[in-house]
């Protein structure tokens, strides 16, 4: 009896303690699983943040790209010289002849001074080459300017014999190796070699595009690339990106100016996001060659826009950069004169009513009847607003703010114009867009050839079916599975591979598999916010990944650090970016705060942010980072910017609304400043701007004389030396600023 009450007592003790630990670990699961999906939900909202701040810097590059379409739409040049300016300004940056680019980038007669010891190249390119040139870069060590150009010619004229659409087979290697956007990040490239080998005729390479802007090292990712593309043409393809692209080249690289102004001396790697994201190609090509930069940068140009545009592997997998729409036509791809777009951007031309306008009056006729298009343009064109009458320029703070105010109204009404996405978008298809654009086109061929390169440049996949325009990036489209499906059976294909999108993993499938976007670049936004990977097809075309992480601190951290750290750099962009607008915010803010009482719901909050940025992110989620919690849940919106201010202040002297409008602007500001800059010298003759100048004020109706333009770039030219630099232009615009 007293043994089996024993084991009774023991059997229940047993039981017990066995319900208790399964009760700790459901417990300790739950709140795992909580803890896990909190990380996730921030790095989601994490993500986000970066990809709407991205795809914001790409559209206001289109946005301001279609401004100057607009002015140069209704603009008449009043002289040749006019007109040779204008046209070497906006329209002909592909406008060098054979003879006259091989003559503007001679590189025989440069000679390389004994004292060089950086790697040599001779032609034909040996694998040796290659190898040596890995090494220097390796070492930090520079190519002369010499076999840079002298490699550039080369390449161009392997290029020029290329197809649009290149065709690359399993069966003469083992497999085939796709990598995605790069972006400047020489130590991915230098880690997929040690992963997976250099290129061989065993090992085919495809690089599809996205080589340059963002990352430091664009050009000497080129320069590996175009020598492994000369020693192995069949094995070595690349394909152009929306990147390689003047224009586009030509948005990034603000941060240096601004940082310069300010003086403040900051370490790279601890810039912000956006910061880093303003580091542009051409600004990189002059800083490392600056007696040479502006020869090489125009030889690029030209390369660029002979790279291939597609490549199709055993006819089954179809690689291009962006997308595809579902007016995607390949055979019209093949037959497109490619290397007419040297930028994507300036595809559209000038309407053909204009052009006939300006050809009559510049043959001293006129035009006795105008069809109804024109009639309506004209009727646009009248409701322009009317500036008032210039002061005199011997008042200049009067003077000062008479421009600024006539150039925002003036400004602010050519974006309603111009900028009809935000509003009718989303009522169109993606072909009725296209259908209206080329209406206005001066040839429909020529347009179509465009929407093309376009469509497969800067295009995303959507879960959604159909095709609509990308109003995310402001160009290229929106495509869904049933586009996907009937490209590939139109053409008998397997699967497209894309790149253009940065994802956590490398790589993404969507479209039942059928669409895989590779992304080769990583820690893209910030130390351990993403992989890099390369995707491997052998004759099955079975695709295998392989991922990486090329900075070592991603590998210390934990995933909790990893996230905190990508967090604290997104946040850190999303105030910047809320900074940038506050005088929109102010106003917003004070439509919900009808008493005056300088307080507004959180709920009002987040609906007045949304309506300023449109960056269609969750607020309300994000709340908690950005504002500060009050116990009966009302925000006071002004003690809240200020502290904004406080975070982005550089320099006491600096007012915060002056740093505003300058944050706000600064891409546009680096932009118009080197298109003015055309020969990319980093400097403005009294000429350039002379004619810029008259560009605006022709179309604004600001009567100007041509000794008042003179008296103001004199004044601009803050050292007399004869042109305006990049700070002058920037100090200019900070005076007229503060004279308001």
């Amino acid at each position: 009896m007293g043994s089996g009450s024993s084991v009774n007592v023991n059997y229940k003790y047993s039981l017990q303690k066995s319900e208790n630990a399964f009760k700790a670990a459901v417990l300790i699961q739950r709140w795992y699983r909580r803890h896990v999906a909190r990380l996730e939900m921030r790095r989601r909202c994490t993500w986000r943040i970066f990809q709407s701040i991205e795809y914001a810097c790409e559209q206001d590059q289109i946005k301001l790209h279609n401004f100057f379409s607009y002015l140069m739409d209704h603009f008449t040049p009043s002289s040749s010289k006019e007109r040779d300016f204008i046209s070497r300004m906006f329209i002909s940056g592909e406008s060098f002849k054979e003879a006259e680019l091989e003559k503007y980038c001679d590189y025989e007669s440069m000679e390389v001074p004994d004292s060089y010891t950086g790697p040599r190249l001779s032609f034909p390119l040996l694998p040796d080459h290659a190898t040596a040139l890995l090494e220097a870069f390796k070492q930090k060590q520079q190519l002369h300017a010499r076999y840079v150009l002298n490699l550039l010619h080369e390449t161009r004229k392997h290029l020029k014999q290329l197809p649009n659409i290149s065709h690359v087979s399993t069966c003469y290697s083992e497999e085939v190796t796709v990598c995605g956007d790069l972006h400047g990040q020489l130590d991915d490239l230098f880690l997929i070699f040690y992963k997976n080998g250099l290129p061989s005729p065993s090992k085919s390479y495809v690089f599809n595009g996205d080589f340059v802007d963002r990352g430091k090292q664009s050009l000497e990712i080129l320069i590996v690339l175009f020598t492994f593309l000369l020693i192995y043409p069949k094995e070595v393809h690349l394909n152009r990106g929306n990147h390689e692209d003047h224009m586009v080249n030509l948005r990034y690289g603000f941060c240096v100016g601004l940082i310069a102004m300010s003086g403040v001396t900051v370490n790279p790697t601890e810039l912000p996001f956006s910061y880093s994201f303003s580091y542009g190609f051409a600004k990189e090509v002059m800083q490392k060659y600056k007696t040479h930069g502006k020869k090489i940068l125009k030889m690029i140009q030209n390369v660029f826009c002979w790279l291939p545009l597609a490549t199709l592997i055993d006819q089954k997998v179809l690689i291009i950069h962006g997308g595809i729409s579902d007016t995607t036509d390949l055979d019209m791809l093949e037959k497109i004169q490619r290397h007419k777009f040297t930028s994507v951007l300036r595809g559209k031309k000038r309407k053909e009513s204009n052009r006939d306008v300006e050809t009559q009056e510049i043959n001293g006729e006129s035009k006795v009847e105008a069809d109804p298009a024109e009639n309506k343009a004209a009727l646009s064109l009248s409701q322009q607003p009317r500036p008032s009458q210039a002061p005199s320029m011997a008042n200049r703070l009067e003077f000062s703010k008479w421009v600024r105010q006539t150039v925002q109204e003036q400004i602010d009404w050519c974006r309603r114009l111009v900028d009809i996405s935000e509003s009718e978008s989303e009522e169109l298809t993606y072909s009725s867009a296209v259908s209206l654009t080329d209406s206005d086109g001066p040839c429909w061929t020529c347009q179509e050839e465009w929407k093309q390169i376009l469509d497969i440049l800067w295009s995303d996949p959507m879960p959604q079916e159909g095709c609509r325009v990308n109003t995310v990036r402001g160009g290229g489209c929106y495509f869904g599975p049933d586009v996907t499906r009937k490209i590939l059976e139109k053409y008998n294909l397997q699967f497209l591979i894309r790149s253009h999108e940065c994802k956590q993993d490398g790589y993404e499938f969507c479209h039942n598999r059928k669409v895989l976007t590779i992304f080769s670049a990583s820690n893209y936004y910030e130390i351990g916010s993403n992989r890099g990977a390369y995707v491997k097809l052998g004759p099955d075309l079975v695709p295998h990944f392989v991922q990486y992480q090329a900075n070592k601190t991603a590998h210390t951290l934990t995933m909790t650090q990893r996230i905190s750290r990508v967090e604290e750099s997104a946040f850190r962009a999303l105030r910047e970016k809320l900074f940038a607008h506050t005088s929109a915010l102010i106003s917003a803010f004070k439509a919900y705060d009808t008493d005056n009482t300088g307080r507004i719901t959180m709920s009002n909050w987040a609906t007045a942010v949304e309506s300023v940025l449109h960056l269609g992110l969750p607020w309300r989620m994000l709340r908690p980072q950005l504002v500060r919690s009050t116990a009966d849940g009302m925000l006071e919106y002004k003690s809240w910017l200020d502290d904004l201010a406080m975070e982005q202040r550089s320099q006491e002297h600096i007012q915060s609304s002056l740093l505003e409008v300058i944050y706000r602007n600064r891409s546009n500001l680096e932009t118009i400043f080197r298109i003015i800059d055309r020969d990319h010298s980093g400097l403005i003759s009294f000429e350039e701007f002379h004619q810029t100048w008259k560009l605006f004020s022709s179309h604004m109706n600001i009567e100007l004389t041509d000794d008042s333009i003179n008296d103001l770039v004199r004044s601009i030219d803050f050292n007399k030396d004869g042109n305006i630099d990049f700070n002058e232009f920037l100090e200019a615009f900070r005076l007229v600023k503060q004279s308001q």
